[in-house]
């Protein structure tokens, strides 16, 4: 048996700080990669320690000013440079999201390594992040291109990231690699809890989301649609921290009068998020810009039908009237009636939800992500 590869894991968002699909992707990879290569991980102070992993911490040291949204691109520069205040004694340096694309450029100049980026999206297919991060969007779009173009390797969620990375960056085809996200078949699986729906207020019939509060999710777009919804159903609302505090209010103001919509405005657990999706009628993903996902996988495994607009990636996870149906992103309308179709068929909709349960535990677990990338830094360092 050979030497195994030595890999350091870059990434912003680790446990206990995990508040999107690249987070969730990259705990995934370190608790299913630790068994198959020697694993680092360097990430943002605090952070949990995983059995089997070296995890190293870091501070930024340069906080940005709460007066000034460009200050948070200096912040992360300012912590990816902390990152690299020890030496690297790895083969291949592994980063995710453009937050930790500058320390990844500046190890392989220091030391020897090669680079790979796993990208859950771009930045010039995010504007509203100009609204997030100021003039510092300008900073956070240059660190994503240049370190992308400097990788050995760019490994893509989808095939529709991966024509992206051709069309906006140049990236030369044969260094794209696409690797689909995965859930964890094992916890999210259909399990109802009717104490959890009373603890968090919600009652049934209810359609649901769950996601970050951006504009990229879509959420004003759902919001819109309910309004003209006929059946009778709640909408529950699940929101992670939102890009910026004003999308708060603004989410606040559009909800007055609506007395069937239930706003659950913090992160909620592994089991509640298991007991929502379970008794949900559908799972509502009206996103603007998707490159993949990973939430209407969560659904498909607890066995719900989703409506989804059919942006990015979100064409490869939902089979069009199989597990769930597909409608154009920004028509309210078109979501509407889409919500319409599946509570109005309820054993059509049972049906797709048991084809979703079997297309993730063919297609989508974590540990067929872990073998892929594995074999991946295997043929790089051939």
């Amino acid at each position: 048996m050979g030497k195994r590869v030595k890999v350091c894991l870059l990434t912003y968002e680790f446990p206990p700080r995990i508040y999107g699909g690249a987070g969730v992707h990259a705990l995934h990879m370190v608790t299913h990669l630790r068994d198959l290569v020697e694993l680092e991980v360097r990430t943002l102070y605090p952070a949990e320690d995983i059995e089997g992993v070296q995890v190293r911490r870091y501070y930024p040291s340069l906080p940005r000013g709460p007066e000034d949204p460009s200050g948070k691109a200096l912040e992360v520069l300012s912590l990816n440079v902390n990152m690299l205040s020890d030496p690297i004694d790895a083969d291949i340096v592994h980063t995710h999201t453009w937050y930790m694309g500058f320390a990844g450029m500046l190890a392989r100049k220091l030391y020897d390594c090669q680079l790979v980026a796993t990208v859950h999206s771009l930045e010039p297919l995010r504007p509203w992040k100009e609204e997030q991060l100021g003039r510092g969007f300008r900073l956070s779009s240059w660190v994503e291109e240049t370190e992308l173009r400097a990788c050995d390797i760019v490994v893509a969620v989808s095939k529709d990231m991966a024509a992206d990375l051709r069309k906006h960056y140049k990236i030369p085809a044969k260094r794209i690699h696409v690797i689909p996200n995965g859930v964890d078949a094992s916890t999210f699986r259909k399990r109802e809890d009717p104490s959890i729906l009373e603890r968090l207020g919600v009652e049934t019939p209810y359609l649901l989301f769950l996601g970050r509060l951006s504009r990229q999710k879509g959420i004003f777009d759902l919001v819109e649609a309910f309004r003209s919804l006929q059946s009778g159903v709640d909408l529950v609302l699940v929101t992670g921290p939102p890009d910026t505090e004003s999308l708060v209010e603004e989410l606040s103001d559009s909800l007055k009068g609506m007395e069937r919509v239930r706003w659950v405005n913090r992160i909620v657990t592994h089991e509640e998020a298991v007991a929502l999706y379970s008794s949900c009628e559908a799972f509502i993903c009206p996103s603007r810009y998707e490159p993949f996902g990973i939430i209407n996988l969560e659904a498909m495994a607890c066995e719900r039908p989703v409506v989804a607009t059919s942006v990015g990636g979100i064409v490869e996870v939902v089979e069009h009237g199989e597990t769930g149906l597909l409608v154009p992103p920004e028509k309210p309308s078109l979501l509407a009636e889409g919500m319409e179709a599946i509570l109005g068929d309820k054993p059509r909709a049972e049906e797709m939800g048991k084809n979703g349960r079997r297309r993730v535990e063919e297609m989508f677990t974590w540990e067929k992500v872990a073998e892929r990338t594995h074999k991946l830094y295997q043929e790089l360092l051939a």
